[in-house]
């Protein structure tokens, strides 16, 4: 969006400084017709031109008048286009500073994600840490309970089913067994 609004800036900055070039122009030729008018005035003070040359004389000066109106309007109209462009180019800039602002808000925040993500990551992870450590501990427990049942159903087995082994005699003590019928 920035990008064409920049061409659009500059071909407005152009066409500004050509119309003041323009401005410029005009108003040196009035300046340069009001210094001949006024020479002209001031050097005949007391010259009374015929009537026949006074009447070419203001057929001329109503024509110079008629264009310098014209001159003025167009002056006027173009001091109008050119604070209507100042006007503008004033909004894209202050668009253009608003957008770099929001664009280093946003890179700040795109910067901030990943520790903001990990924050909130280690937050939610807690309680399903918590949870896994209670289940451990009670898988531990239910654990040493089992062993501690099949122990005891394993003696109590033994002692139901106690298997009869031969008795053998113990040897009286201080008697050698010998192996003398071999």
């Amino acid at each position: 969006m920035i990008q064409t609004e920049i061409p659009t800036l500059q071909s407005l900055q152009t066409e500004v400084s050509h119309l003041r070039e323009e401005l410029h122009l005009r108003d040196q030729l009035v300046q340069q017709l009001s210094q001949e008018l006024f020479r002209l005035v001031k050097g005949n003070a007391n010259f009374i031109p015929p009537a026949e040359v006074s009447e070419r004389h203001q057929s001329q000066m109503q024509l110079l008048r008629e264009q310098l109106q014209d001159v003025e309007e167009q002056v006027k109209f173009y001091q109008e286009q050119i604070n209507t462009r100042d006007q503008e180019i004033y909004q894209l800039r202050q668009s253009a500073q608003e957008l770099t602002d929001r664009s280093r808000m946003l890179e700040q925040v795109v910067q901030e994600l990943p520790s903001i993500y990990r924050q909130k990551f280690a937050e939610r992870m807690a309680p399903v840490r918590e949870k896994v450590a209670q289940l451990q501990r009670e898988n531990r427990q239910l654990h040493s309970e089992l062993q501690s049942i099949s122990y005891r159903l394993a003696v109590r087995n033994r002692n139901i089913t106690r298997i009869d082994l031969p008795n053998f005699r113990r040897p009286r003590v201080g008697s050698i067994p010998t192996f003398g019928h071999v």
